[in-house]
């Protein structure tokens, strides 16, 4: 009996010893995956739109947006997604054909980013340049993107902004050029936003 009471001891003392360890590992395989919400309410999405007169200027607004990080292994999902109804540069006349002819926004109310790998580390505190692939959803169609992104850390939300370009007219849509007016085919994406982890 003594040897058994022994014996009992130790698996116990190990027992406990084992315990914060297990704790430990399970909070670090816990801190490896965040789920982080954007907020529409502080997102802004801006296009620019380059011709030989002038620079045509405009936005448009985030719907929702929500991703999930894997931070072992670089794997993201989840999706950004924009409303394309919501385009606006400031006339009225020029956004008709905007929605109409280019966007077609009634039959496509959704531009979706929908990302798969990220490459950097996303800091808990301070300031870090990202750059985030994944499929980018427009005009019924999806294509192959890498986007960079600034985060800045602070206070437990995330600020960033990623600076693009969409070749418009390559992907399928028109271009509104006419004989007497020229714009780019390319249209220059500056979107700034705020993510926070989710239920915060």
């Amino acid at each position: 009996w003594l040897a058994f009471i022994d014996s009992m001891i130790k698996t116990l003392r190990a027992t406990a010893l084992l315990i914060p360890c297990v704790l430990m590992l399970a909070g670090s395989l816990a801190a490896q995956t965040e789920v982080l919400e954007f907020d529409p309410a502080q997102t802004k999405v801006q296009f620019t739109l380059a011709d030989v007169l002038h620079t045509v200027q405009g936005t448009f607004k985030l719907k929702r947006g929500n991703i999930r990080i894997d931070a072992a292994s670089g794997a993201v999902s989840g999706e950004i997604v924009v409303d394309a109804t919501s385009g606006n540069s400031g006339s009225a006349a020029r956004d008709r054909r905007m929605h109409a002819n280019i966007l077609e926004s009634s039959r496509y109310p959704e531009i979706v980013f929908r990302p798969d790998r990220l490459e950097g580390t996303v800091p808990r505190q301070g300031t870090a340049s990202l750059k985030m692939h994944g499929m980018f959803g427009i005009h019924g169609a999806d294509h192959g993107i890498t986007l960079p992104v600034e985060v800045a850390a602070a206070n437990g939300q995330y600020t960033a902004t990623l600076h693009f370009v969409v070749p418009y007219v390559e992907w399928g849509m028109k271009n509104p050029s006419t004989f007497i007016l020229r714009v780019s085919d390319k249209v220059n994406i500056t979107v700034t936003t705020v993510a926070r982890p989710a239920g915060l």
